[in-house]
C-alpha cells in the first residue's frame, strides 16, 4: 500500500553514515560472545556428564558395599527359618517375621541392580575424532579453572597422533577432572603453582597425562584413588576419579597415577587407537 503523498516528507533527510569501524567491532564482538557462549555450554554439558558419572559410580559403590551383608542378612534369615520349622518347639509367627526379613533383604539387593542398570547401559555412543582436537575444545574451560586456582596452565602434544573412537563429552569429562584434581593438589609453599597436559602416542593408542608439581601422593592413596568414594579431599566426594576410571575402561583404555619427575603427581590415561 502506497502512503498518501501528503505524509511524505518534502525534503527527506538521509540517514547519518556510520562511523569508520563500527562493522569490525560489532563482528568482533559477536565473534567473542559466540566463543563465550560455546564454552558456556560446554561447561555445561561437561557438568552433566560430571553429575551423570558420579551417580553411577555412587549406585555402583553402593551395590558394592551392601550386597555382600544383604546376601548374609537373607542367608542367616534362611537358615534360621529351616531351623524353627523343625519339630522343636516354634511360633508360627516367629516364622513369618524371618520370611519377612528374608523376602526384604533379597527384594534390597534386586533394587541396588536395577539402579546399576539405571545409570550403566553399557553403551558408548562414539565418533572418530583426534584428541588434540577434543583438548583444543576443552582449553577455554580449562584455561578458566586454571586461572581461578592460580595455577600456570602448559601443554604438549606430540605431532601426528593416531586416531581415536570415543565419546568426546566422557573423555573431555575425564580430562576436566583429572585437570581440576591436578589444580587443587596440595603444593609446598612460596612454589610456583604449575600444571602440565601432555598428550603423547604411537600406532597403537594415544595417552594424555596430567602433572602436578604438587606434594605427590602416598603409596597407600595411590592404590585406592579410582575407588568410589575414597579422596584426599576435606569435601571430596570420592566419584570424579572412580567415574573417571569407569569412562575410560569401558572405552577398553587404562588409567592410573604415579610419581612425577621432580615431585608431584602424574595422572594418565590411555586409549586405544582406532582401526577405522
Amino acid at each position: 500500500m502506497r502512503l498518501p503523498q501528503s505524509w511524505l516528507p518534502l525534503n527527506p533527510v538521509p540517514p547519518p553514515p556510520l562511523p569508520e569501524g563500527n562493522f569490525d567491532m560489532a563482528a568482533e564482538d559477536g565473534t567473542k560472545h559466540a566463543s563465550q557462549l560455546q564454552t558456556s555450554q560446554l561447561l555445561e554439558q561437561l557438568m552433566l556428564i560430571a553429575r551423570a558419572s558420579a551417580l553411577e559410580e555412587m549406585a555402583s559403590g553402593f551395590a558394592h558395599e551392601l550386597n555382600q551383608p544383604i546376601g548374609a542378612i537373607a542367608t542367616f534369615a534362611q537358615a534360621a527359618e529351616r531351623m524353627l520349622t523343625r519339630p522343636e518347639p516354634m511360633t508360627a509367627a516367629a516364622v513369618d517375621v524371618l520370611k519377612h526379613i528374608s523376602n526384604e533383604a533379597l527384594n534390597a539387593g534386586q533394587g541396588i541392580r536395577r539402579i546399576r542398570k539405571l545409570f550403566n547401559d553399557g553403551t558408548v555412543a562414539r565418533s572418530v575424532c583426534a584428541l588434540p582436537d577434543i583438548l583444543t575444545e576443552l582449553m577455554p574451560v580449562l584455561e578458566l579453572l586454571a586461572s581461578r586456582a592460580g595455577v600456570h596452565l602448559e601443554v604438549s602434544v606430540d605431532e601426528a597422533l593416531p586416531l581415536v573412537a570415543v565419546d568426546r563429552l566422557r573423555i573431555q569429562h575425564v580430562l576436566y577432572t583429572l585437570v581440576q584434581n591436578s589444580l587443587e593438589a596440595r603444593r609446598p609453599a612460596g612454589q610456583l603453582s604449575r600444571v602440565r597436559i601432555k598428550a603423547t602416542g604411537d600406532r597403537y593408542a594415544v595417552t594424555l597425562a596430567v602433572i602436578d608439581n604438587g606434594v605427590g601422593l602416598t603409596s597407600e592413596a595411590r592404590t585406592q584413588l579410582f575407588r568410589p568414594f575414597f579422596t584426599t579431599k576435606e569435601h571430596g566426594t570420592g566419584l570424579g576419579l572412580a567415574s573417571s576410571r569407569a569412562i575410560v575402561e569401558a572405552h577398553e583404555g587404562s588409567i592410573g597415577c604415579d610419581d612425577a619427575e621432580g615431585g608431584g603427581a602424574r595422572f594418565w590415561f590411555r586409549l586405544p587407537a582406532t582401526t577405522e
